[in-house]
């Protein structure tokens, strides 16, 4: 969605189109997130009258799909893959395991017993 996306990005890491478009997500995300508990807490409220819910369910299954928490995906910050992402790292397994090794990471060993 293009008309979502920023004119400028600076996000500091591997950039490719995946990477944008998480970025993208999160933000947009980020912007319609009250709007969305709101409609969500009119709908679960018994006491509103059943239009006034009805409405709220309407608004809400006509937003965008980026606007949906499911849509955020961990990325790894090194190479932008999907897939085996550790969440305190933000790195990949692999990208994790050659930092680890050589010392990037601090407070990170190898474990020896």
């Amino acid at each position: 969605m293009a008309h979502f996306r920023a004119k400028r990005l600076d996000l500091g890491c591997f950039t490719n189109i995946k990477i944008i478009r998480d970025h993208t997500k999160r933000k947009v995300f980020e912007e319609h997130e009250p709007e969305r508990q709101a409609l969500r807490y009119m709908i679960r409220n018994t006491s509103l009258p059943q239009r006034t819910r009805a409405q709220a369910q309407l608004q809400l299954t006509q937003m965008h799909c980026y606007t949906r928490p499911t849509q955020i995906r961990n990325r790894c910050i090194m190479g932008g893959k999907g897939r085996g992402v550790l969440r305190d790292f933000r790195m990949s397994r692999f990208q994790f395991r050659m930092n680890a090794l050589a010392g990037k990471l601090p407070g990170v060993k190898k474990a020896s017993w």
